[in-house]
């Protein structure tokens, strides 16, 4: 069995730990949340608004934990942990671009409101990076 490289860890735990918990935040959220979440991924992804509020939380926390966990578990493949970040912070990205009060108008600097969602191209790049490692350790043999 294959563990995580000395290199990857800084990474996986910085993200892993962040994201874990924020699915663990969320995993008892009430109603309140549950709508204001569902909203802003609603106004994002419209195929979305068939989901429940309560729901829709409960499969973002479920999520979350599943990506924190597999980004600290030292048995996860780079691949697979890459794989999952770069999903996970990909529909982030791609929520905040889709979300015109979260960016300057016609750019894609952070409004005051965006620059939390903004940051998580930080997770997008490390999952990329998680990715490209794998390929080349499995390239370089």
């Amino acid at each position: 069995m294959k563990f995580m490289r000395a290199r990857e860890v800084p990474g996986r735990v910085a993200t892993g730990a962040y994201i874990l918990h924020s699915g663990v935040e969320k995993w008892n959220g009430d109603d309140e949340r549950a709508a204001g979440l569902h909203g802003m991924a609603v106004s994002a992804f419209p195929f979305l608004k068939s989901v429940p509020p309560r729901r829709f939380l409960k499969l973002l926390s479920a999520a979350e934990i599943a990506t924190g966990v597999a980004l600290l578990a030292p048995f996860v493949p780079a691949a697979i942990a890459g794989a999952a970040l770069t999903g996970f912070s990909g529909g982030l990205v791609a929520l905040y671009l889709r979300t015109p009060a979260l960016h300057k108008p016609r750019s894609v600097w952070p409004s005051p409101a965006g620059i939390g969602v903004s940051k998580d191209v930080w997770m997008l790049g490390i999952g990329l990076g998680l990715l490209a490692d794998a390929a080349t350790q499995r390239r370089d043999g």
